[in-house]
């Protein structure tokens, strides 16, 4: 009785931490290759935290960790709970939100048909979501298959954002968006990133320097460099972990 006590208590409200989230020594190997090496890392509260790297350096299998879709071993503790051995619904139930790199959402249903799945409990935050995304409720009966890329990236982040979350995890955001809507998106984050912790996948550097304070760079499958994000305007550091200029 002790024990399921204080899993319900765990569940209802995290203890207070420094860090909204912390890795330690997380691994996983798939058919045979190493994808993550004992990478370790914290984000503190509040604010974006990017997690940058090449292609194929273990980002979006990070996220997919933290949230419980791939079992690596190690410790993931979010504000200072243990959820390592936690299924996916569980990490949810304590204030996850992830928004997949291929968003995901449901083409047949409208717009507001998705938002109506993604709803927890009583409270839905349509006034909130609304207000990040104008656009999704002058669109809420198209059906979500006939939106731009643009328009689907901000209807799978605003399902993540009708329940109060503690952490993000947004992975690619930006990808296959034009110029205009990368904008839109990243003015969008702007708000977003103001009412919870943010753990950003991006390849964009310049969307990174616009909304990150700190940077986790991946190489391999480990942890390269952490620090704040002004350390990408040092070129040989992006050329060295990244493969590309920071332009001007």
């Amino acid at each position: 009785m002790a024990g399921t006590s204080s899993n319900q208590a765990a569940e209802a409200g995290a203890v207070e931490a420094l860090e909204a989230l912390t890795v330690e020594g997380l691994s996983l190997s798939i058919a045979g290759s190493r994808i993550l090496d004992g990478v370790s890392f914290t984000v503190p509260k509040g604010g974006v935290t990017a997690l940058i790297g090449r292609n194929g350096a273990g980002k979006t299998t990070t996220l997919r960790s933290i949230i419980g879709l791939e079992h690596a071993t190690g410790s993931i503790r979010i504000t200072g709970v243990e959820v390592a051995e936690w299924p996916t619904y569980r990490r949810i139930r304590l204030g996850i939100g992830y928004v997949p790199e291929d968003r995901d959402v449901f083409g047949h249903l409208t717009v507001k048909e998705n938002l109506q799945l993604a709803e927890v409990g009583p409270n839905a935050r349509y006034d909130r979501v609304y207000e990040i995304f104008p656009e999704l409720a002058q669109r809420s009966l198209q059906l979500a298959g006939t939106l731009s890329g643009g328009q689907q990236q901000m209807l799978a982040i605003a399902r993540v954002l009708l329940t109060e979350r503690a952490v993000l995890l947004i992975d690619e955001p930006s990808k296959g968006l034009s110029p205009r809507f990368v904008g839109d998106l990243v003015e969008a984050l702007e708000k977003v990133r103001g009412g919870a912790t943010v753990i950003l996948v991006e390849q964009n550097i310049h969307v990174v320097k616009r909304l990150a304070g700190e940077l986790v760079i991946l190489d391999q499958g480990r942890v390269a460099h952490t620090g704040p994000v002004e350390d990408l305007d040092d070129p040989e550091l992006v050329r060295r972990l990244l493969g590309v200029s920071t332009g001007s």
